[in-house]
């Protein structure tokens, strides 16, 4: 019996063809792009319409023009810079104490349930405090300044964080601390390579929404316990009745927590570049 082989070679794409995808997803992109935009620009529309038709006092709600010239005016002010680092500084410090206490203690916690035994029924009972009760105490131990918001806003970070690190580290396939141990691996190793990376995923999204809980506490800390900083300037704005300033305050902040949450994004598809599927 003789056997024919044939050899089948896919068509030939036509160049016009191979670049259509290309063209299909920037159109695709401009689509979404557009479609997200209806909701700003119909609220900007209403606005322009609610103070120059007189629907509602300029002194509530100031015209579009007046409030980004005020923006401008604002952004470009020495004082508005020192009160915009002095958030940025609270806010990174905060992030950076929480993170490492609650990876630390994640991870200690996950690993060892005596760990777990001693600051589990003691954490539970300080994580269901909201952090912005704690500021009156604190403000009363440490006084007004900075350090009474960075412990605040860093018992706020924690508590994601630890619990994210927690379960990430608890829910580590067996089957590959089974691998491990035929491997010979020894418990550092084991850490290094199997359950930290396994626990990584759910550690970073702990961390991702500490760091948006970060710059949103800023912001209430400093307004009810401040003398500087974005959050003291929009209550400051609010007492004045400075609405065009006040406005142009919840821009900036919603301007940079949004920026922080990209960031984070970023750094979880960088770190997670190596887990297939992974979607930030």
């Amino acid at each position: 019996m003789s056997v024919t082989t044939v050899n089948a070679q896919p068509p030939a794409v036509p160049k016009q063809a191979a670049g259509r995808p290309e063209a299909g997803v920037g159109w695709l992109r401009a689509r979404n792009i557009a479609i997200g935009l209806i909701i700003p620009l119909t609220i900007l529309l209403f606005w322009q319409l609610a103070s120059q038709r007189g629907w509602v006092s300029p002194i509530f709600l100031p015209l579009p023009s007046t409030t980004l010239f005020s923006f401008f005016d604002m952004v470009n002010r020495q004082s508005f810079h020192i009160d915009f680092l002095a958030s940025i500084s609270i806010v990174t410090q905060s992030f950076i104490y929480g993170s490492v206490l609650g990876i630390g203690l994640g991870i200690a916690a996950g690993l060892s349930q005596t760990v777990e035994r001693i600051f589990g029924p003691t954490l539970d009972g300080i994580r269901h405090i909201p952090g912005i009760a704690w500021l009156p105490l604190i403000v009363l131990w440490v006084g007004i300044g900075p350090a009474a918001k960075i412990v605040v806003i860093t018992k706020t970070v924690f508590f994601p964080v630890f619990l994210n690190t927690l379960q990430g580290i608890r829910g580590v396939e067996k089957n590959y601390i089974e691998l491990a141990k035929v491997l010979t691996l020894t418990r550092w190793q084991l850490v290094r390579k199997v359950i930290l990376p396994s626990a990584m995923p759910s550690i970073l999204v702990g961390v991702r929404y500490g760091a948006s809980l970060a710059w949103a506490l800023v912001v209430v800390a400093e307004g009810l316990s401040g003398m500087e900083g974005v959050g003291y300037l929009i209550f400051r704005a609010q007492s004045l009745l400075m609405t065009d300033q006040l406005l142009v305050c919840m821009v900036v902040i919603g301007v940079v927590g949004f920026l922080i949450d990209r960031s984070m994004a970023l750094l979880q598809r960088h770190l997670l570049r190596w887990k297939q599927g992974f979607d930030g």
